[in-house]
Order: structure tokens, then C-alpha cells, then sequence
């Protein structure tokens, strides 16, 4: 197969079993000792290779110097406004990044594209992206960490960056930050709930049904179906704390939500991304060993009901846990630059930029 203009082979569609395993250990050797990387769960990799996910390979003499996915999505484009092939679980020695660049670009040329954007995996709301800033400090579950060559080779191409963001570290603090008016609750008909691994199942709507609504502006998101949540939350009953997920009904209407979980980096980077069965076992046996720093993984508050206090509410309650639980530390996901009230509440705990973060895009005019 050739994605390259001239006819050269330069990327080569995943077929096989050994294919995969050889796109699954390029980042074992491009991080080579590095525990600051952490790796994607083999397991959904997989998944998506089962799927129909076009997993790609570059090769140079016989050996893989890169990988990446090729993929579209309808309702991204809609987002953009252009059509994008989009491309992710991007990895590349320093040396071959311009020809992975050219194989990507001759995809997107082949399938009349407009653009190329990513890394996303498989989306932008899912996963992906470049850090672009802070490589001394480690990366976390749920967001990304690379060499410091990858902006570069990016912008040395010619790709442009798309929606700037910083992920967030701040410690958890001794004593409450947030304050709110209790004698509210009762006048307005709020209730507090708390994530229950027994119906996780249950109570995942009602976070799906928030999630979408309050992010529906947001330039980059695409409404996550009730599919996508399920394969995304895998797992989640055995890792939740339970004290770490809380969504607010005003009047039995779900209003607002923020879901933490245990910070597992440094067990996803032991096991080397592979979480199968053994490690899950291992992992829940220990999971008490990782209960002292935590990720934001989202929070949000629906239309309509924004400004009125409730996530200053909910961050009350989960800093609250935080501290019950013995944790120290919370990590958060990337926030837009242009999303200066979200990152308030990080300021306001004493915290600070972690990782400058930012996609990709780049014109095939």
C-alpha cells in the first residue's frame, strides 16, 4: 500500500497479529526508560484494531520508526467545518517524523480531504494530543506526554496549532476553598449524588446526557454516544472512588457533574500499558497504593444553569472527599485557553499550568 506521492511505500496498513504487536512496542522503545510517558491501554488499541481502525505502520529498512491511526468522523468535520482526515496514536523517532507527515498528508489527499488534524484517539473529547511545554513533569492517565522534538517536527511541517489548552496540577487543599450557601439546597431543590460502583451503569446516562449538553459549544466536541461512553468508561466500577464522582439535580433534573479518578499512571506505566487480566487483579489488590493523587478526568454544568454557583458546590464536596480520602495531589485534563472560568478553580486551589497542550492542523491546498 502506498500513501506517499511518487509511489513509495511509506506507511503500511496493520493486517496482521504481529503487525499489531510491533505498533503496540514502537513506544516501548521511543520511551525507552522513560517513566514520564504513559502508554495507551493495549486493550483499546486492540479494540479499535477489531473494529476496522486503520492502524498504520512506517518502516525503514525493515524496522518501524513510526505509527499512527487514519480515521474520519462525519460529525468532527461538521465541527471544523472542513473535511478532515483525521490520524492519532502518533509516535515517531525524531529522524522520521517528515515522512510519517508525508504519508498522513497523501491519506488525506487520496480520501479528497481538505485538511489533516489530529493526533486524536479517536477524537478530540477521547484522547490525544501534543504537549507542547513542561516535558520535566510526568504525564497521567486520560492525556498525553511526549518527547520535546514532537512540537517541533509538527511546526517544521508546516502544521498550525488548533485549540491551545493547559493541563492543570494543584494540591488538594486542607481546608475548604469553595464556599456555598447550604440554606440553598433545600429553597432550590438540590441533592448532591454520589457515584455508586454497584450502578454505575445507571448513573452513566445521566452523566452522558450532561456531558453532551455542557460542551455542545466547545469547538472541538462531537456528542459521545451511549456506545462511546460505555467503551470509554470500561473498567471504571473497579477504579472508581466512589467520593471522587458527583453530579447535583436541581429538583430531580440533573444539572451539573465532576468525575475524579485515582491517579494509576505509575501502574499503567509498570505493566507497560498491557492491563490484561493478571494486572487488573494486581491492580485492585493495590489500588489503595494509588489513593494519593487523582485525575480530573471532566465536570461541566448544563446551559441554562451555569453561573449559579453549583460547581463551586460540587468542587466543595470533592475536595472534601479528596481530603477524607487521604489524597494529596489533583492532575486535570487540558482546559482551552480561550476557557479561563474552568481554570479559575484550579487558580483558586493554588495550582498551576502542568503541560502546555495543543492539537494539530494543517491545509492540503
Amino acid at each position: 500500500m502506498s500513501l506517499r506521492p511518487g509511489g513509495r511505500t511509506a506507511l503500511q496498513a496493520v493486517e496482521t497479529r504481529r503487525d499489531l504487536r510491533e505498533f503496540l512496542a514502537l513506544t516501548d522503545r521511543i520511551y525507552a526508560a522513560e517513566p514520564r510517558f504513559v502508554p495507551p491501554l493495549h486493550a483499546q488499541v486492540r479494540r479499535w484494531f477489531r473494529e476496522g481502525v486503520r492502524l498504520c505502520l512506517l518502516r525503514r529498512d525493515g524496522r518501524v520508526v513510526g505509527r499512527t491511526t487514519l480515521h474520519t468522523d462525519a460529525a468532527l468535520e461538521a465541527e471544523l467545518g472542513t473535511t478532515a482526515q483525521l490520524f492519532g496514536l502518533t509516535e515517531f523517532a525524531e529522524e522520521a517524523a517528515e515522512e510519517l507527515f508525508d504519508g498522513i498528508r497523501a491519506a488525506g489527499h487520496a480520501a479528497g480531504k481538505e485538511t489533516v488534524f489530529g493526533p486524536v484517539s479517536l477524537l478530540p473529547n477521547q484522547a490525544g494530543g501534543v504537549i507542547t511545554s513542561g516535558f520535566r513533569e510526568r504525564g497521567f492517565v486520560d492525556s498525553a506526554w511526549n518527547h520535546p522534538y514532537y512540537p517541533a517536527a509538527y511546526e517544521a511541517y508546516g502544521f498550525t496549532r488548533r485549540f491551545e489548552s493547559d493541563t492543570w496540577i494543584c494540591p488538594v487543599p486542607d481546608k475548604p476553598v469553595f464556599a456555598f450557601d447550604d440554606a440553598r439546597m433545600a429553597a432550590e431543590g438540590l441533592v448532591v449524588h454520589r457515584g455508586d460502583r454497584r450502578r454505575v451503569k445507571e448513573q452513566l446516562p445521566i452523566l452522558r446526557g450532561m456531558l453532551n449538553a455542557s460542551f455542545a459549544q466547545l469547538g472541538y466536541y462531537t456528542e459521545i454516544s451511549a456506545e462511546q461512553l460505555e467503551a470509554q468508561t470500561d473498567g471504571l466500577a473497579y477504579l472508581l472512588d466512589e467520593a471522587l464522582l458527583l453530579y447535583l439535580t436541581k429538583a430531580g433534573r440533573p444539572v451539573a457533574f465532576v468525575l475524579c479518578l485515582p491517579d494509576i499512571s505509575e501502574f499503567i506505566v509498570k505493566c507497560r500499558g498491557n492491563l490484561h487480566l493478571f494486572h487488573q487483579l494486581r491492580l485492585l489488590a493495590t489500588r489503595s497504593r494509588y489513593r494519593r493523587e487523582a485525575v480530573l478526568i471532566i465536570k461541566g454544568t448544563v446551559p441554562g444553569e451555569q453561573g449559579h454557583g453549583y460547581m463551586r458546590l460540587l468542587s466543595r464536596e470533592l475536595h472534601a472527599g479528596l481530603r477524607a480520602g487521604g489524597y494529596h495531589t489533583l492532575r486535570s485534563t487540558y482546559v482551552e485557553r480561550t476557557n479561563p472560568g474552568s481554570a479559575a478553580q484550579y487558580v483558586a486551589m493554588g495550582g498551576r499550568p502542568l503541560h502546555g497542550y495543543t492539537f494539530y492542523g494543517k491545509d492540503l491546498a
